[in-house]
């Protein structure tokens, strides 16, 4: 196997991993309704609202962090391993309304989600801002390896697929289909 093989074969099935990360935040490993575990994030919640009205499709949407990890990416399949700078940008833009998100909804997912699971899913994106925001850090004025820039996209987009901006809000009525 060529070099340039191994890393379209790394990368596409790194890529297409995210699909498990994006299922259960959408609840379809889990339950429809929303938990802990299925916080229903906006990069997949959102468009799984838009596609279900009338076709039942709502479900395609978990390969949308997956599109956008190869997309993002594509310097991975030639086994590049530089951060790019437009990562390091990715990052912090996403950090800034993450945070002013909680601040906005804190209250409602208090009276909607309870304590107990605004609490948890808050808790967890902090965490994981947190590893991504040292990871980036440390890879920013040093040589990275593909393997490790492979592992830092990853994880930053199956935390979109998974965790970010998760559904703070009234009650969905419906489920995913």
């Amino acid at each position: 196997m060529s070099s340039t093989s191994k890393y379209i074969l790394i990368t596409s099935v790194a890529g297409l991993g995210l699909l498990i990360p994006a299922a259960i935040g959408l609840g379809l490993f889990i339950s429809d309704d929303l938990t802990v575990f299925s916080p229903y994030p906006a990069l997949t919640t959102i468009p799984s609202l838009i596609l279900s009205e009338g076709h039942n499709w709502g479900n395609a949407a978990v390969i949308l962090p997956m599109l956008l990890f190869f997309l993002w990416n594509s310097q991975l399949f030639r086994g590049v391993a530089k951060v790019p700078r437009r990562s390091y940008v990715l990052m912090a833009i996403l950090t800034v309304p993450s945070v002013i998100s909680f601040v906005v909804n804190w209250k409602s997912g208090l009276q909607y989600e309870g304590a107990k699971f605004t609490v948890a899913v808050c808790s967890v994106n902090i965490a994981w801002l947190a590893f991504l925001g040292l990871a980036f850090a440390r890879t920013r004025n040093g040589t990275t390896s593909f393997g490790t820039s492979l592992f830092l996209h990853w994880m930053l987009f199956a935390w979109l697929g998974w965790y970010a901006f998760p559904w703070l809000r009234e009650p969905l009525e419906m489920r995913f289909g």
